[in-house]
């Protein structure tokens, strides 16, 4: 599976690319290509330290937080990438207004993942839900004032 999106990654950026080049010109292209890198890492370093410093200050709306600081994390990561596709969708994910607009979705790859990787399971007799064997019982705390080590009964060898 990795490698079959590796290989459409590979083969869109190609595609991209070779249009792109065939549109404007070769040098063009790669000018392109150069200033979005310079760009993107210009905009991930901003935002990486806005995103500190806000969850620095304390969370207002830590889910918030979260997904914004996740969506810098793979922005930033995106931008370092080679390629023009990868290199926009970085660039939207790093962008304050795009951010907020992806928030929702985010939220809901990141709970269908966890649906789908996390197990919860229910066993019978045990949790707040079960109804296992409950036994009364009497918690007595002693305090001897005696050193270590303590001589009790049922610690004391059986003679042989």
């Amino acid at each position: 599976m990795a490698m079959r999106l590796f290989l459409l990654y590979v083969v869109v950026e190609m595609a991209v690319i070779v249009a792109l080049a065939y549109a404007i010109g070769f040098g063009w292209t790669v000018l392109l290509l150069a200033a979005a890198f310079a760009l993107g890492l210009v905009l991930a370093g901003s935002q990486v330290r806005r995103q500190i410093g806000q969850l620095q200050r304390g969370m207002r709306d830590p889910g918030a937080r979260v997904t914004d600081s996740a969506l810098v994390a793979l922005g930033s990561v995106l931008v370092v990438i080679p390629g023009l596709v990868t290199s926009a969708a970085g660039l939207l994910m790093l962008l304050p207004p795009t951010r907020a607009a992806m928030r929702p979705l985010a939220a809901v790859l990141a709970t269908r993942t966890l649906a789908r990787r996390v197990t919860f399971v229910d066993l019978p007799g045990h949790g707040p839900t079960g109804r296992g064997e409950v036994i009364d019982g009497e918690v007595i705390d002693v305090h001897e004032s005696a050193p270590f080590p303590v001589d009790l009964p049922a610690v004391r060898r059986k003679p042989e």
